[in-house]
C-alpha cells in the first residue's frame, strides 16, 4: 500500500523580529525602501509539502515514497527521511543547486516578510512519476514546479493510479487551463477555502461543477472543519478539537496525510477525511511542520473522542 508523494522538499528558515514592521516601514518612503531587521531568534525547520505529508504518513504507519528534486545541501534532510523509514529512492539531487528554501521573518504582530528560493524544485519535471509507480496504490500531486506537477499528474493517470490533486501554494503559477488539465484526470482535489475560491475564479467553474469532474472535492475551513463535495451533494466533516493552537504551518499537509492513509486502506471518504481532521488538530498544537509525534494509540484515541467511533 505504498503512497507516492509528489511535491516539494524544502528547508524553512524562520526568524522573529522583536518589534513591529509598521514602526519601521514608512509608507511615504516605500519607493526607496531600505530596512534591516535584527532577528535574535532564528530556527531552521524541515518542510516542503512532500516532506511534511510523508512525515505524517510515517506516524500513521503508512508507506510513503517521495518523488522530489533537491539540491546538494539536502544531506540532513535525506538522513531524516531515512530515520523515519521513508522511501527516498526517487528523491533526486540536482547538481549545482540548493534545496528549495523559504526565509520568513515574523514580527510580534504576526506579520510576515518572506522570500522563497525554488532551487532544485524547478527541475521537478525531470524526475518522472512513471519511474516510481511500482506497487503504488495511491498518489498525490502537491505543490512543486509547474511542469513537474503537470507531468506527474499525467504519469499517474497513464498508470491508472488514483491520485489527489493538491495545487495549494502553487496556484499562482498554474493557469485555469493547467488546473482543469489536472482536475480532469485526478480522482480527488483538495484545497482550503481561499484556494478553492481562487480555483473557481481561475477556471470559471463553481465548487459543484468542479466536483462533478472528480470523485470528490474536499475543501477545508480551518476550525470550522471541512466539506466534501461529490455527486451534487456536500457532506460536512466537523473539525477535531485541538488541545492547543500553536502553529498552523503544515496543518494542511498533515490533513492530506490522514486522507491518503485512509484511502490507501480503502476506507470511505468520510472516515478518511475525519482521520485527516484529527491529524491536522494534532499538528496545530506543535511548532513547525514536522515536530508532532503522536503514536497510533494517541491518534486512535483522538479519533474516538472527536467522532465517537473506533479508528483501527
Amino acid at each position: 500500500m505504498t503512497i507516492l508523494v509528489c511535491g516539494s522538499v524544502a528547508f524553512d528558515t524562520i526568524m522573529v523580529f522583536q518589534g513591529q514592521f509598521k514602526q519601521h516601514i514608512l509608507p511615504e518612503q516605500i519607493r526607496i525602501l531600505n530596512v534591516s531587521f535584527p532577528v535574535p531568534e532564528m530556527r531552521r525547520e524541515f518542510g516542503g509539502c512532500a516532506g511534511n505529508i510523508a512525515y505524517s504518513l510515517a506516524l500513521l504507519g503508512g508507506q510513503a515514497r517521495i518523488l522530489a528534486t533537491v539540491g546538494e545541501d539536502a544531506g540532513p534532510y535525506l538522513s531524516r527521511l531515512d530515520d523515519f523509514g521513508i522511501d527516498r529512492r526517487f528523491v533526486r539531487i540536482v547538481p549545482g543547486t540548493f534545496t528549495a528554501q523559504a526565509f520568513i521573518t515574523t514580527d510580534l504582530d504576526g506579520n510576515q516578510i518572506a522570500a522563497f528560493h525554488p532551487g532544485a524544485m524547478s527541475q521537478s519535471h525531470t524526475n518522472r512519476a512513471a519511474d516510481a509507480e511500482s506497487d503504488v496504490s495511491w498518489g498525490i500531486v502537491s505543490p512543486d514546479g509547474r511542469e513537474g506537477m503537470l507531468q506527474h499528474a499525467r504519469d499517474l493517470h497513464a498508470a491508472g493510479i488514483p491520485f489527489v490533486f493538491d495545487p495549494g501554494q502553487a496556484l499562482p503559477i498554474l493557469s485555469g487551463e493547467d488546473l482543469l488539465a489536472c482536475i480532469d484526470i485526478a480522482t480527488l482535489c483538495t484545497a482550503n477555502d481561499y484556494e478553492a475560491t481562487l480555483i473557481c475564479n481561475k477556471t470559471g467553474l463553481s465548487l459543484d461543477e468542479l466536483a462533478n469532474r472528480l470523485d470528490g472535492l474536499i475543501v477545508t475551513y480551518g476550525a470550522d472543519g471541512s466539506r466534501l463535495f461529490r455527486h451534487g451533494e456536500s457532506v460536512e466533516i466537523p473539525a477535531a478539537r485541538p488541545d492547543y493552537v500553536v502553529d498552523p504551518t503544515g496543518c494542511g499537509d498533515a490533513y492530506r496525510a490522514g486522507l491518503l492513509f485512509g484511502l490507501s486502506r480503502e476506507w470511505d471518504l468520510v472516515k478518511s477525511a475525519r482521520l485527516a481532521s484529527v491529524m491536522g488538530a494534532i499538528k496545530i498544537g506543535h511548532q513547525g511542520a514536522q515536530s508532532h509525534a503522536p503514536d497510533r494509540e494517541e491518534i486512535a484515541r483522538r479519533f474516538s473522542d472527536a467522532y465517537g467511533d473506533k479508528l483501527w
